[in-house]
């Protein structure tokens, strides 16, 4: 297990391309790192089957806590075939997780500037944003942990991006969620009985 340091932005397509030229100027290209994943949002923490189409790999994630929780997420998690993304999903559904499911694409390029990881995104839900995260042992102490998250909000500022605080994330996250449910039920209502 570790703990996984993470801050999030959200921007326009200006700021977008600004970050990617910025980025590929002065930082180091980690590829791209497109992604389809079926995300499972439960009470206190963010399950994850991810489909790493650009690498070619597969993974189950288990988040230790939520978008809009703090920006120290203990993580767990382990490799699958990418042949087995549709049975653990399959699974996850079974267990009774299909109402907390969300599936998206997304559309990433990573870098690393100045010792943090920085996926560059578009989702339909979230639009143009970004990640910033440093990786720390999950034994890493409290003083780390606050050295981590000056160092990713240091960065942020240095690329000119302004990061979502923790209450924006969590009130974009239940928007989103609130939306989703209400997706859903409607599309219960109107499909075929079988």
């Amino acid at each position: 297990m570790a703990v996984e340091i993470e801050m999030r932005a959200r921007f326009s397509k200006e700021v977008h391309d600004q970050l990617v030229a910025r980025l590929k100027a002065d930082g180091e290209d980690l590829g791209p790192d497109d992604k389809h994943i079926h995300f499972y949002v439960l009470p206190d923490q963010l399950l994850k089957v991810t489909d790493n189409t650009a690498a070619g790999t597969a993974k189950i994630t288990l988040k230790g806590s939520r978008i809009g929780q703090g920006a120290a997420f203990a993580e767990t998690e382990f490799a699958i075939a990418p042949a087995d993304v549709p049975a653990a999903v399959q699974v996850f559904n079974a267990l009774g997780f299909e109402a907390a499911m969300h599936e998206a694409f997304n559309f990433r390029h990573n870098f690393r500037f100045d010792g943090v990881e920085i996926a560059v995104k578009w989702s339909e839900a979230w639009g143009y944003h970004a990640e910033f995260e440093v990786l720390l042992d999950d034994g890493a102490s409290d003083a780390a942990r606050t050295e981590a998250e000056a160092k990713v909000t240091d960065v942020a500022t240095a690329l000119g991006v302004a990061l979502m605080t923790e209450q924006e994330l969590a009130d974009f996250t239940a928007s989103f969620e609130a939306a989703e449910k209400e997706r859903k039920e409607r599309e219960q209502q109107t499909a075929p009985i079988r």
